[in-house]
């Protein structure tokens, strides 16, 4: 088995690109997403107060949705330094037993510490988490081999950041590595994120 990432700016587009990976035949037990939820977006008719539910602690709590496969499973979950985030399958499940059991001082645990412990190299977990917390939806999948290369071409048919200019842009912002002990971003810092990177993409 290979993991496999895609970062998207919009929750759409990380949601078609579960949808596809499912459509391909890969096992919804084996996607997970992870997608900012800042409480303006209705994600999965979740209407527009579902962050509440995630308060300040570590586990997931569901939440009602229409959606099948993957997405029927979408819960909240608080993650320090990012905030309020609507996930499912097992990388939310693994980040919320994570985040329950890191110490001070400890090794990288939440998000970072449950990607790395997927696969996912520690540069990229860094970069992957300060997605999430700048707005962003992550999407991972274990596929077989044989299936690699068709399921990442999918998360890049679905618009999924181009992670090496995105590492660019932070690093040149000043940015080193995620810090689960800063502040999440505000809603002012996230819409202009997302402008950011709207305005830079081709129509």
């Amino acid at each position: 088995m290979r993991t496999i990432t895609g970062l998207y700016d919009s929750y759409d587009d990380a949601r078609a690109a579960v949808k596809a990976l499912e459509d391909a035949g890969v096992s919804s037990d084996d996607i997970s997403i992870v997608s900012h939820k800042n409480g303006k977006e209705d994600i999965e008719g979740q209407g527009s107060n579902a962050a509440e539910g995630a308060g300040t602690g570590a586990g997931i709590g569901a939440v009602a949705g229409g959606a099948g496969g993957l997405l029927a499973g979408l819960g909240m979950l608080a993650i320090p330094g990012v905030g309020p985030v609507v996930a499912a399958g097992w990388l939310a499940a693994t980040a919320a037993g994570a985040v329950a059991g890191a110490v001070a001082g400890g090794a990288a645990g939440g998000i970072v510490g449950a990607m790395i412990e997927s696969g996912v190299s520690e540069k990229d977990a860094h970069l992957y988490a300060e997605g999430v917390r700048r707005g962003g939806s992550l999407v991972v999948a274990k596929v077989d081999d044989d299936k690699a290369v068709a399921s990442e071409a999918i998360l890049t048919r679905s618009r999924s950041v181009d992670l090496n200019e995105r590492r660019t842009a932070y690093t040149n912002d000043g940015w080193s590595q995620f810090d689960d002990k800063a502040d999440p971003y505000t809603q002012d810092q996230i819409d202009a994120e997302r402008g950011r990177y709207r305005t830079n993409t081709p129509i």
